[in-house]
């Protein structure tokens, strides 16, 4: 198990909490949290004249975790302006749960708390799943969520047990980042349908490419094809 430092944790909620822009409740509040691959993200509340659309620190520390590409939560700590720890309300337990899950600890008075002591009988993925029978967005992988958007994915047939199915990879493009080679960030499973491929392909990149069993080409992706390859797939 991961050995938490509370009181880097802590120190970093409370060097957080002074930046919070709380000029109606002067209620300044700061969080931090400690991040799979080991980083600490931080966020303070930031208050609103239309006071519905004020952002918790918590808030601060989700859009942190994705903007510096991506992980999971590990622990947390969230502090009033005396530094001493504060409960995350309901709707922050709730983006708690979807980007650390049941084990993350949350920082409380007396000891640590797991979020399924928080927040117990969550709402998460599992129920939708349950509905919809499958996960409603193909997921990308944290370690490649900072490329989702670039790149290029390509979808073509392959057999498997003398069936064809169709598969993709997502490929870096030339230029997307200055002296970075290119090269596959991820080969797709197989399916029997290739919409289902091409879903795979829109979550990472908005340039998706068909190659049929001819090797004809066809453009998959978002807006209008480009001039290099003008027919749509359909």
């Amino acid at each position: 198990m991961t050995e938490i430092d509370w009181a880097r944790l802590r120190a970093a909620a409370t060097d957080a909490m002074r930046h919070a822009y709380a000029p109606y409740s002067t209620f300044p509040v700061g969080a931090a949290a400690l991040v799979d691959d080991g980083r600490v993200v931080v966020g303070c509340n930031v208050e609103n004249a239309a006071y519905g659309v004020t952002l918790c620190a918590e808030c601060g520390v989700v859009s942190s975790l994705h903007a510096t590409g991506g992980g999971r939560l590990v622990a947390l700590s969230c502090v009033d302006a005396t530094g001493e720890p504060l409960m995350p309300c309901g709707r922050c337990r709730q983006l708690l749960w979807e980007h650390g899950g049941p084990d993350c600890l949350v920082e409380a008075k007396g000891r640590p708390l797991r979020m399924a002591e928080l927040l117990p009988h969550a709402f998460g993925v599992e129920d939708l799943e349950a509905v919809t029978g499958e996960t409603p967005v193909p997921v990308v992988p944290e370690r490649l969520a900072a490329w989702r958007g670039r790149g290029t994915v390509f979808v073509h047939p392959d057999m498997s047990a003398g069936q064809q199915v169709w598969t993709a990879y997502w490929e870096r493009s030339a230029g997307d980042d200055a002296g970075a080679e290119t090269g596959v960030l991820e080969e797709a499973p197989s399916w029997d349908d290739p919409a289902e491929a091409i879903t795979w392909g829109l979550a990472r990149s908005p340039r998706v490419v068909v190659v049929d069993a001819t090797g004809t080409i066809f453009w998959a992706g978002e807006g209008e094809p480009p001039l290099e390859i003008p027919v749509r797939w359909s």
